[in-house]
């Protein structure tokens, strides 16, 4: 039926296509989902259980999360984001995104949905708006939950702090809440590539990967010290920039640098991503 037709059938409204909710439920019942988001509840029962077998980390040298990650559930938290950060919390954004219009056409139901008709702007849409949904919930998850966990094995507190010091447990909550929403921001390039590379493959695990061996790929490129400044423009390079949340001292440069290149980014490759899929020739 073209869209024509569909235009001028009795009771069709464009607008009412493809609800939201309609797309929320069929990706809450993907296997994917489930096994994504079972996996980030349960990294932090893991850590526990490795700290509780190898015992508290010993010595004065204090550098790092992972070293000061007994001291109070909001340590525990924070080193949890730490771990995450770089490759695990990557993931969920590839995943999300790079699978959900791939995985139509993978599945040769595309067409039914574009036959339905769904206008291609507003399929998008929905699928990307989904996606980033899923992926900042499962960025949320991991923290929160390893807050919980960690304040039911070492209870609240002061966040000590690598650098020395500490930040007092009443601001511990809202500056989680900001490195949290940064981790989000600056990981959505990698899930806009995800996005545009499903609009233009049949094959989720083409997309996802893509977007993750890229990821992979920047981040090594920012641990070449010889490239100097040119590592300020990978995305890469502000993704642990989050800590400045943490400090005594709120420090916002870094994480508004990395957020606005992280957007700047995605928005070119979203454009793309539009661009090209509202003029493909959609065949499965």
């Amino acid at each position: 039926m073209s869209l024509e037709v569909a235009d001028r059938a009795p009771g069709y409204r464009p607008g009412h296509t493809l609800p939201l909710r309609v797309e929320v439920a069929r990706q809450l019942r993907r296997r994917r989902t489930q096994v994504i988001f079972a996996v980030l509840f349960a990294l932090p029962f893991v850590v526990l259980a490795a700290f509780q077998l190898g015992g508290t980390p010993q010595g004065q040298d204090r550098t790092t999360f992972i070293a000061l990650a007994t001291a109070s559930g909001p340590n525990f938290a924070a080193t949890t984001l730490f771990m995450g950060t770089g490759f695990l919390l990557v993931i969920p954004m590839a995943l999300f995104l790079g699978d959900t219009v791939a995985a139509e056409a993978g599945w040769s139901s595309l067409r039914y949905l574009l036959a339905a008709p769904v206008p291609r702007t507003r399929l998008l849409l929905r699928k990307l708006t989904v996606g980033l949904l899923f992926s900042a919930a499962a960025i949320v998850l991991l923290p929160l939950v390893g807050l919980a966990v960690g304040t039911a094995a070492y209870g609240w507190g002061d966040l000590r702090l690598p650098t020395g010091g500490s930040l007092p447990a009443g601001q511990v909550l809202p500056r989680l809440a900001i490195a949290v929403v940064f981790v989000v921001l600056v990981e959505v390039v990698v899930g806009a590539l995800a996005f545009y590379l499903s609009t233009v493959t049949d094959a989720p695990l083409g997309a996802v990967g893509g977007a993750v061996f890229t990821a992979i790929i920047t981040g090594v490129l920012d641990a070449i010290t010889a490239l100097g400044s040119l590592r300020e423009w990978l995305p890469a390079h502000w993704q642990y920039a989050w800590a400045d949340a943490l400090q005594p001292q709120l420090e916002w440069g870094g994480m508004i640098q990395g957020s606005v290149l992280s957007l700047s980014y995605a928005l070119i490759l979203l454009a793309l991503a539009f661009r090209g899929f509202t003029r493909k020739d959609i065949t499965s």
